[in-house]
């Protein structure tokens, strides 16, 4: 294992990429659960509340703090200690994609997409990043981009066709122009992330719903 790559780094996104069954709730959850796409967004937000519960009372809490270090200390990195996690993120822009999702089946399919894309390609750079990046931008890598790229690229045009009412929700097939411009926007909104000011915004809150939306333009 490189030397950048840590079992902690590793494991830590073994566990980001098992966010996956977020999307795959957004999209598939009415019809198998028997719900309105109103209710599943509500019990993403419910999540999202329930994360945001946890990281309060560990903030406030020592005795839960320590009890929380335990179990998940050697996953979170240290910029995690005084701020929310990366887990609390995720479902807060899941729960942004719920609620594009609720406007036809296009974006239902297009969150779905996007957001998948963006789990396992955000896992995919650091990974790839941090075992084999050698050109740095910043604190991300040329390498770690690529990876992401080529595992969205890949995911989208041979995994995604073939999920069960994906193309109908879609509207048709994926297009190689779509599956390149979303795939080059989701590694380029992970390499490059917004910043305001001083402060950087966290790539889970906005990158699955901006390039939600691009797709909707793509269409």
């Amino acid at each position: 294992m490189s030397q950048g790559l840590t079992k902690e780094e590793v494991n830590r996104k073994l566990l980001h990429g098992l966010a996956v069954v977020l999307p795959a709730g957004i999209f598939y959850g009415p019809d198998l659960l028997g719900l309105t796409n109103l209710w599943v967004c509500t019990v993403m937000f419910a999540l999202l509340g329930f994360s945001l519960l946890i990281e309060i009372v560990r903030f406030r809490n020592q005795a839960f703090l320590n009890w929380f270090m335990r179990w998940f200390g050697s996953m979170m990195r240290k910029s995690e200690l005084r701020q929310l996690t990366g887990a609390s993120y995720v479902l807060a822009g899941s729960a942004i994609c719920s609620v594009i999702s609720l406007y036809g089946d296009f974006m239902a399919a297009s969150c779905f997409l996007c957001l998948t894309l963006f789990i396992l390609g955000d896992a995919a750079a650091a990974l790839v990043g941090k075992a084999f990046g050698r050109i740095r931008i910043g604190k991300k890598t040329v390498e770690g981009a690529l990876g992401c790229f080529l595992l969205c690229a890949l995911l989208a045009g041979f995994v995604f066709p073939y999920l069960p009412a994906f193309l109908e929700g879609w509207g048709g097939q994926l297009s190689l122009i779509q599956i390149l411009g979303i795939s080059a926007a989701v590694a380029l909104l992970e390499f490059f992330p917004i910043r305001i000011g001083k402060v950087v915004l966290n790539d889970n809150l906005y990158v699955p719903a901006f390039v939600s939306l691009l797709a909707l333009v793509m269409r």
